[in-house]
């Protein structure tokens, strides 16, 4: 579960985009960060650069990130606000680093679609799809997050991932600490 909050009062918000693997948290990060001139934080990306993982999962076919070193990398990053961050879970992240969880949600023949094109197969593919059509990752990002910061948006196209980015460039603008 992810800390309680401590009050930090950051200038710029911190965003977490959540979802299953290929639900487009990645181009809708990056959109996002483009629009609105804030660091893109991909933590897939942050663990292979930086070593943060215990190794490979075979099964899955991933590192097996090491959550606290991970924490420890982006504990002064986020301190500073203007993040996105971009990772399929969310429940080891502390609490007070997030003013919005978006948790991105996509149609099962759609995600199955895309994993596939990536070269998802067997256990790796079927455990994708199951967290999608159980809710997985919107579940935790309840669990774990206050219910007013939490949104759930469709990422099913273009168009939604460009509404997406409009709506939470809007609400970047509006947002005061």
């Amino acid at each position: 579960m992810a800390e309680p909050s401590t009050g930090t009062r950051r200038q710029r918000p911190n965003l977490l985009i959540t979802g299953t693997p290929g639900t487009g948290k990645s181009t809708t990060a990056s959109a996002l960060a483009e629009a609105t001139n804030f660091r893109h934080i991909c933590v897939g990306d942050l663990v292979k650069e930086k070593n943060l993982h215990d190794g490979w999962d075979n099964k899955f076919e991933c590192h097996v990130i090491n959550e606290d070193l991970v924490c420890d990398e982006l504990e002064d990053i986020m301190e500073g606000g203007g993040n996105i961050v971009d990772y399929h879970g969310c429940d080891f992240f502390p609490e007070r680093w997030f003013d919005r969880v978006v948790v991105l949600q996509t149609e099962n023949s759609v995600l199955y679609d895309r994993l596939t094109k990536r070269g998802y197969s067997g256990t790796k593919l079927s455990n994708n799809i199951e967290c999608e059509i159980f809710q997985v990752l919107l579940e935790e990002a309840r669990d774990s997050y206050k219910e007013e910061i939490v949104t759930a948006l469709q990422s099913n196209t273009i168009e939604d991932i460009s509404n997406n980015v409009e709506n939470l460039t809007n609400w970047i603008g509006t947002w005061r600490p």
